[in-house]
């Protein structure tokens, strides 16, 4: 796995800082370890307060030990109360598991893939780069295979077990019944 120190830096060297801020367009951080400011009425116990207060609560509480790709987003005014008046905050985009929830280290060619899409989305960039420009079909599946496992690791454990040239089909368990 490359170094997350150097995943970020390559995330600033391609997609630079915000102006304003300085801080990273995108960042990859441990969930675990991230922690936001919220106005909260309530204890974690669930005892009801008389007044608003302003607690540092984990960000992401319903994930575990993995690694999450986030975008430095401006927070809308509607939101600004809740998150204590902050103006920019770091916003989920990926979170680097299988299909399963099983953690998957994060790579730079599917963080870029990832990043690339949500600009082509947004309108400020092209996917053009993306184009196939592989001599041949092997070559093409090959590289898809690749990227495939390390956005979503082999949750099946079928790659390279299927008949040449299929790239998906319907499994169906040998529970079925027809018309249950």
């Amino acid at each position: 796995m490359e170094a997350i120190t150097t995943l970020n830096q390559r995330l600033i060297d391609h997609f630079g800082l915000d102006t304003d801020s300085t801080k990273p367009m995108f960042r990859i951080v441990w969930a675990d370890d991230q922690l936001e400011k919220r106005m909260m009425d309530t204890l974690d116990s669930g005892i009801q307060l008389l007044y608003p207060v302003v607690r540092e609560v984990k960000k992401y509480s319903y994930l575990r030990e993995v690694w999450v790709l986030e975008r430095l987003v401006v927070v809308p005014d509607f939101q600004q109360k809740e998150l204590a008046d902050v103006k920019l905050s770091y916003e989920p985009i990926w979170v680097f598991v299988d299909a399963t929830g099983n953690p998957l280290p994060p790579a730079w060619e599917p963080t870029k893939l990832i990043v690339d899409t949500l600009y082509a989305a947004l309108g400020k960039k092209s996917l053009a780069k993306y184009k196939d420009n592989e001599s041949t079909p092997e070559a093409r599946e090959e590289r898809v295979i690749k990227l495939q496992e390390e956005l979503f690791g082999d949750e099946s454990g079928l790659y390279g077990k299927t008949a040449p040239g299929a790239h998906e089909g319907i499994v169906v368990p040998p529970t079925y019944v027809k018309g249950e």
